[in-house]
């Protein structure tokens, strides 16, 4: 066994690989595995279908049920078109502060996870401690449903997992669930001055975008549940943020592409706002066809994240609680993988060092204070389970 590294230093190393989603993140995978040989830990891959990615996990303490899973991601989103003060994949220490793309979201989380697991084997447990290392979260929390049955067909169930997106170590014990369509009409081509012999990508997306617009007034006037209520909006949003499409500005589009997400509350499940808007799908196509038979409109789901559902008497609520003295109420709009974990059966909490409005930032930074209290979080887990 080679000297065990500090946090930092292992949170150095994390930075220095550019695991941008686009790209693959086997350096960093291929890194973190053989650290955790060196101390004597052997992990396990998760690889996506062209074996470009994989996800890592990994187990230290008795081969029981019962354990903590320690969850994190590995990809970061992109720095292009940023005006970075520093160069992002090297951590800098400025101001009391840990600048670098993913020192926040979150491999400053990452970093703690792999120190705890070698401190766990070296120091020896009675309840086990395992990490969860995934990709492709950030574009829609992918690698995460498989990486979970991975982990759960090599070890003993796990009682519950700590998600340690950025939450400045409070306990968020709920947020929403999500999902989101690539759509792509395709119309007819007539000069404009024709305009009913011909269809508008364009023209009929904006019907599908206000059905969109409709269904969250509807939402925001109706009473909000009360676990509802403790989001902020208190109502499910669907929501357009990327169009394109047409030819000049008196030519019908012959294609419109655009992106359709829903945010969706917990007690609210996703699949039924995806059906309703598919059924709402079919219908205007049908319209289109009656006019052009041609005519289409293709989707393509390419996330689901399913809600963060408060748990009464959840064991993970309790366990973070009890190690971070934190009892006040916490839940965010944004979603996590803590949902696909709870899907599975393991009670979940998000918990982790940093504070989610510098992420995806130019010069993105973890705060040193925040960065010292995940450690003296881990510090106290490794004693509460020895």
């Amino acid at each position: 066994m080679t000297n065990p590294l500090s946090a930092r230093q292992i949170l150095d190393q994390l930075v220095s690989f550019p695991t941008v989603s686009r790209d693959t993140n086997l350096p960093l995978v291929d890194w973190v595995e053989g650290y955790l040989a060196s101390q004597g830990i052997t992990a396990h891959r998760h690889w996506n279908e062209d074996r470009t990615k994989a996800g890592l996990f990994a187990h230290a303490g008795p081969l029981v049920p019962g354990g903590v899973i320690l969850s994190g991601h590995t990809d970061v989103v992109p720095v292009d078109g940023q005006a970075w003060t520093s160069d992002p994949w090297v951590v800098t220490e400025r101001d009391g502060r840990l600048y670098g793309r993913g020192t926040c979201d979150m491999k400053g989380f990452d970093a703690l996870a792999i120190w705890a697991l070698a401190e766990a084997h070296r120091r020896g447990l009675r309840r086990p401690l395992q990490i969860a290392l995934s990709y492709d979260e950030e574009i829609g929390c992918m690698g995460a449903p498989p990486l979970i049955a991975a982990l759960q067909s090599e070890y003993p169930k796990a009682a519950l997992a700590i998600i340690g997106e950025p939450s400045r170590m409070k306990a968020v014990n709920g947020h929403k669930g999500g999902a989101g369509y690539r759509v792509h009409l395709r119309g007819f081509e007539v000069h404009s001055s024709l305009l009913p012999q011909g269809v508008s990508a364009i023209m009929e997306a904006a019907r599908l975008i206000m059905w969109a617009n409709d269904r969250n007034a509807e939402n925001a006037a109706k009473p909000a549940s009360a676990v509802a209520a403790l989001f902020d909006p208190p109502f499910t949003t669907l929501h357009t943020g990327m169009i394109s499409g047409g030819t000049a500005h008196n030519i019908t589009a012959a294609d419109c592409r655009y992106v359709m997400e829903f945010r969706v509350v917990p007690g609210e499940a996703p699949e039924d706002w995806c059906q309703a808007f598919e059924a709402e799908v079919a219908a205007l196509r049908s319209a289109m066809q009656a006019v052009r038979p041609e005519a289409d409109v293709v989707l393509e789901r390419f996330f689901d994240v399913p809600p963060l559902v408060p748990e009464a008497d959840g064991e993970a609520e309790a366990l973070v609680r009890r190690l971070t003295g934190d009892n006040a109420t916490h839940v965010v709009s944004y979603g996590t993988e803590a949902g696909h974990f709870q899907a599975a059966g393991i009670s979940s909490l998000v918990c982790g060092p940093g504070d989610i409005a510098q992420a995806h930032q130019a010069d993105e930074y973890l705060e040193i204070a925040e960065f010292q209290a995940g450690q003296a979080f881990m510090e106290k887990l490794l004693a509460d389970l020895a």
